[in-house]
């Protein structure tokens, strides 16, 4: 079914108590990584209506991704910036999207995403996070930057939470679970870290 962009505005400032959709769309946002928690940020983000997203990260899609990460079965195979793009504009066809085929590093952060107003790391590995939280703050002082710290394991969905730890820093999760420490990934708790990610995305955007 074919919409227009009117339509699709409409639709979600229908679910707002005041129109949301003009700043939404106006927003720039980054996400390094695109596995668990950053493939259903940027999904929850092009359902809320933003309007540019650029994504980066370097994998391909496997088996294993499958129990957490938006992809699906057919998808195995495929680079994750391309797979992901597609279902993307199959949720938000105004959506614009660069995606980059590209490991994410202290010396390339800035040229990729130097355009966002928001940068959100969506890292596996503990030293990827770090290493971006830490080039961001040094090479893009002036943006805001939301991190995700432990979504491991099957604990307590509430153990989950978001703090701004500045003015410009936000950490979502619960701070302790690390997949390094021999606890599992599940879909539930990921995508929970997820939409709290997305959500302070959300909130940076209409306080703006």
């Amino acid at each position: 079914m074919a919409i227009t962009e009117a339509e699709f505005a409409a639709a979600v400032d229908s679910r707002s108590d005041k129109p949301i959709y003009h700043k939404m769309h106006a927003a720039h946002i980054g996400i390094a990584g695109l596995g668990g928690l950053g493939s259903n940020i940027a999904a929850a983000l092009a359902r809320s209506g933003a309007g540019h997203l650029t994504l980066a990260d370097f994998d391909v899609i496997e088996l294993s991704n499958i129990n957490r990460q938006l992809y699906t079965p057919a998808d195995i195979g495929r680079k994750k910036t391309e797979a992901l793009t597609e279902i993307l504009h199959g949720i938000a066809p105004f959506c614009e999207i660069d995606a980059h085929f590209v490991r994410v590093t202290a010396d390339n952060c800035a040229e990729l995403f130097g355009d966002c107003g928001i940068i959100i790391e969506a890292f596996d590995k503990p030293d990827q996070k770090a290493m971006l939280v830490n080039a961001v703050m040094e090479r893009l002082p002036g943006k805001h930057l939301i991190s995700g710290i432990g979504m491991a394991g099957f604990g307590r969905a509430n153990a989950i939470r978001t703090r701004r730890v500045t003015d410009k820093l936000t950490i979502c999760g619960d701070e302790t679970t690390d997949v390094a420490d021999g606890v599992g990934l599940t879909a539930s708790r990921v995508m929970i870290c997820a939409g709290h990610m997305a959500a302070r995305a959300v909130e940076i955007i209409l306080d703006t």
